[in-house]
């Protein structure tokens, strides 16, 4: 299996699936990026996943922008397998409960 699909975390609110795609567009082709929204608001969760074409293109965008600063911000920029998507979708920032 392929490993060419990255979890992009800590992402700005206001990042849109288009401006991530911008954000690596010059380590490969791409050929999907998606910024997850939260299912009552709309709103993005802060996370989203790149797929690349290539492993390789995907291998050189983890290293090079893991920690990198967008809006303030410093990215988490992860390599995963894809049929782990659906777990990091539903786990990262789940809802706490604090009693």
């Amino acid at each position: 299996m392929t490993k060419n699909k990255l979890f992009v975390g800590n992402l700005p609110s206001s990042l849109s699936s288009f401006s991530l795609e911008r954000l690596f567009t010059s380590f490969g082709k791409i050929t999907d990026a998606s910024i997850i929204p939260e299912s009552s608001t709309g709103r993005s969760k802060g996370f989203g996943f790149v797929t690349f074409k290539k492993e390789a293109d995907a291998k050189k965008a983890q290293k090079e922008m893991n920690g990198k600063d967008v809006e303030g911000q410093g990215i988490v920029v992860n390599i995963i397998d894809p049929k782990d998507e659906e777990a990091l979708t539903n786990s990262y920032h789940a809802k706490r409960s604090y009693a």
